[in-house]
């Protein structure tokens, strides 16, 4: 199934990246200084400088640490279309950033499109000693109709991730995200163009057991789903198709007493940053939550974005207060 209008805006990214006729040789600089391995140290947002980065995925793992999967964006830019790499950071104290440097590219993908590109939003899990990578690709040329949802797994959370094939089964859509509750079983959510499906995936985590549901009650879905719990209460947040004065994706989230709905809408979480989209995820670290996102404060650019993450608070009564983006970096 294509979903009508999913590709509306990636249009409208591909259009604006064209018109664009150069960035900076500084910008080109900046983002070729990427060093494997490299401790960085950030105060304030984005807190990775160093090259360009968008859709973070935050986890904790058995190590303590906080690790985040990122998508790449390439300078100079050409759209959405060049992304092809995907990095790792961690850290240990939300200022020492460690760049664990790339973990996969399109070129390590057997069944996608020979062309490559199109390395978009990721997610990560961890079952049973094995660490999952979920990733949308393209499997043909004509790729806003070959959307696979690309599975590469590895013992280490920030290395040695190998391609094993794609989800079966599952339609042409992207941002994969897994939930894995506490009695241990995994979730699949993913979509785009104002759907969004979630299903239970089996113990192999690379099969989704049984149907693929809408997910029902969730207020101008556009992408970037993204389940955590809190307090017995499952939280589904994601991007919305919000474009009023220049502004864009504002961050949403509903909630519900089961991690598959119905959903109740509870609004916005945060406003728009200063880039076309926005992606983000929810985690708690350290006895903190803390709302990851991206905007484009280092290239004042829609296609060279950079990740940032704030403190996120909850009223008494379960709801998300509005985050407050901190720290941005201004030209």
């Amino acid at each position: 199934m294509i979903v009508k209008d999913f590709f509306k805006k990636t249009e409208t990214r591909k259009v604006a990246a064209a018109v664009v006729l150069g960035i900076s040789a500084l910008s080109s600089t900046f983002c070729a200084a990427q060093t494997k391995d490299t401790v960085v140290k950030e105060n304030g947002n984005p807190f990775i400088r160093h090259m360009y980065t968008a859709d973070p995925s935050a986890h904790v793992w058995k190590d303590g640490r906080l690790y985040v999967y990122a998508s790449h964006d390439i300078a100079p830019p050409r759209g959405c279309d060049l992304m092809d790499q995907y990095h790792v950071f961690s850290t240990n104290d939300m200022v020492h950033w460690k760049d664990h440097g790339e973990i996969l590219r399109a070129s390590q993908v057997e069944w996608g499109r020979p062309e490559g590109g199109f390395m978009w939003a990721p997610d990560c899990a961890y079952k049973n000693g094995t660490y999952y990578f979920y990733f949308p690709h393209p499997s043909g040329t004509e790729w806003n109709k070959t959307w696979k949802i690309g599975v590469a797994t590895s013992k280490n959370p920030a290395s040695g991730f190998k391609s094993q094939g794609y989800i079966k089964g599952l339609e042409s859509m992207i941002d994969p995200s897994v939930f894995i509750d506490d009695d241990g079983q995994a979730y699949f959510y993913y979509g785009g163009g104002g759907v969004c499906k979630g299903g239970k995936l089996k113990d192999s985590m690379v099969e989704i057991d049984g149907e693929m549901k809408t997910m029902e009650g969730l207020e101008d879905f556009h992408e970037a789903s993204w389940v955590h719990k809190k307090d017995g209460v499952y939280y589904l947040s994601y991007s919305d198709n919000h474009d009023v004065d220049g502004k864009h994706n504002q961050m949403r989230y509903a909630t519900s007493k089961s991690p598959l709905g119905p959903w109740k809408s509870q609004g916005v979480y945060m406003d728009p940053t200063d880039s076309f989209t926005n992606h983000g995820s929810i985690v708690k670290f350290k006895g903190q939550w803390y709302a990851f996102y991206h905007n484009s404060a280092l290239s004042n650019h829609d296609w060279l974005r950079s990740i940032c993450v704030d403190k996120l608070y909850y009223n008494p009564d379960g709801t998300i207060k509005k985050v407050v983006q901190t720290g941005a970096i201004k030209k």
